[in-house]
């Protein structure tokens, strides 16, 4: 299944209310969980039966945890995990290795750097189709054999595309782990790129692109892609358009495959009771063949936004969907932590302020993202969007120009702290989590200290970030410009 980055970081409306929602509803776990997910992490063999046990929903009565628990060392913590993982090369192929004991599951998955960087305007989608078709047959597995291997062990190959990288992996049970990792070599290495697969799946990719301005959300995030990214590599959609992804074919696919195969190009990582040493001669024979190339890590330039801005497009709709975006730290600045505090709080006090209180939008959300030209935003559908985005507009101001308590900082760790360990649960998770930091953060290392990081986070620091960061927002509008306000979008925060 194609996952894309898209999908992943700007959905918005009722999926993006349903998260803040699920966000506050994990907040409210016992801290007893908390401290037993993070012994969970020490304990080899026993965090697959901890993480089993899901928190039950809270209910109404329930007050948010606003303490951590002391007695929880995350510095301890954060050294046990780095013991569990092996990091070295194979004729330039970075791997890392991340063995957990008694797991009866296994994930891998094989990155490509670069993502937007990669394409063009004329190919943009290429990289994410390519992988896509991929996954359709190889050499060995023709569709049919591939469908019934796969069904018969439960395992899942998939793919999924990004503006920093793309990524081809799976997912199997560790007694399956053998055989599903011959398959996954041999998609990844000798996809088949036959002309009825490729034409196959291009038929539903272009159908799905060229319906991205039926769904108001879907087409929103378009509109804002094309004023924040201006001049920027990320103009160049990982997904492509319509446009380009029908004029591809499978000899397009075929000869990309062959450039981007790089050993100076990918990072794969591997996260299951599995032995490193026993993987290294596998990763020789088949990985280990593919040239090394010449490709130099380059990261995409900062985002800079001068001034505030707002485009409106006129849509016959109930309410406005309203999108805005501020340029934000990459998560390799020591910014990105007391930015991830100042984001968890403006969310939930958007929330309150403008569903709970005022009953202006079903959906209202702040968000930050995790590129590495990174940006934050405010999201809402109102059909009174001025009265809407002042109350956003004003909470900003309020985290910019009043100091914060301590007890606001502890409360917004105790729930990056839940939503942490919620989000370690598979193996899948952990190899992302891994491979997300040694791509954009950095190394993988610096994964390990997130918690560590937050709670490093003073008042004043949180303060400090919305004045840098939460200003000159870049607006977009679907819906009537006639009940649009521009002033209240352009002017300052506060007003």
């Amino acid at each position: 299944m194609r996952k894309t980055e898209g999908s992943r970081q700007t959905a918005v409306g009722t999926s993006r209310w349903e998260r803040s929602v699920f966000d506050r509803l994990r907040s409210i776990s016992s801290l007893v969980l908390l401290a037993v997910l993070a012994l969970a992490t020490l304990i080899p063999g026993r965090a697959a039966f901890v993480f089993a046990q899901r928190p039950q929903a809270a209910s109404a009565t329930q007050q948010p945890a606003t303490t951590v628990p002391a007695q929880v060392d995350y510095g301890r913590l954060a050294a046990a995990a780095a013991a569990q993982v092996t990091e070295f090369e194979v004729n330039g192929l970075k791997v890392l290795v991340k063995r957990r004991e008694g797991s009866l599951t296994a994930s891998a998955g094989l990155y490509i750097r670069g993502g937007s960087t990669n394409i063009t305007a004329d190919n943009a989608g290429i990289e994410g189709f390519m992988l896509s078709a991929a996954t359709e047959a190889s050499a060995n597995y023709p569709r049919e054999r591939m469908r019934k291997e796969t069904s018969r062990m439960g395992t899942v190959i998939g793919d999924s595309t990004s503006y920093d990288y793309s990524v081809l992996s799976f997912t199997s049970t560790r007694a399956n782990f053998d055989r599903s990792w011959e398959i996954f070599t041999d998609v990844a290495l000798h996809p088949s790129f036959t002309k009825d697969d490729v034409g196959l799946l291009q038929t539903r990719l272009v159908a799905a692109l060229r319906g991205d301005t039926d769904d108001p959300d879907t087409y929103l995030q378009r509109l804002q892609e094309r004023v924040a990214y201006a001049g920027h590599p990320y103009l160049n959609r990982p997904d492509g358009t319509a446009d380009t992804i029908s004029k591809l074919t499978a000899e397009d696919l075929r000869t990309y495959h062959q450039k981007i195969m790089q050993t100076s190009r990918l990072l794969l990582v591997i996260v299951g009771d599995l032995d490193a040493a026993q993987l290294k001669p596998r990763l020789a024979a088949t990985f280990g063949k593919l040239p090394r190339g010449d490709y130099k890590i380059a990261a995409p330039p900062q985002l800079s936004f001068t001034s505030s801005t707002i485009d409106v497009t006129q849509r016959d709709l109930k309410t406005n969907y309203v999108q805005g975006l501020y340029t934000a730290p990459p998560i390799t600045s020591p910014d990105i932590y007391p930015m991830r505090i100042a984001g968890s709080i403006l969310r939930d006090r958007v929330f309150e302020e403008v569903r709970v209180k005022r009953n202006l939008s079903y959906a209202p959300s702040a968000f930050l993202s995790s590129t590495a030209a990174n940006t934050g935003g405010i999201y809402v559908t109102a059909v009174d969007a001025n009265q809407a985005v002042r109350v956003m507009l004003n909470e900003i101001a309020r985290l910019q120009n009043e100091p914060l308590d301590q007890d606001d900082i502890k409360a917004s760790v105790a729930q990056f702290l839940t939503t942490y360990y919620l989000g370690q649960e598979t193996n899948a998770a952990q190899a992302a989590e891994l491979a997300q930091y040694e791509l954009l953060g950095g190394g993988w290392r610096n994964a390990l200290q997130f918690l560590d990081k937050l709670h490093a986070v003073t008042p004043a620091e949180v303060q400090r970030v919305s004045q840098k960061y939460m200003h000159n927002l870049r607006f977009v509008v679907l819906g009537n410009p006639a009940q649009i306000d521009k002033s209240v979008f352009t002017g300052p925060p506060g007003n």
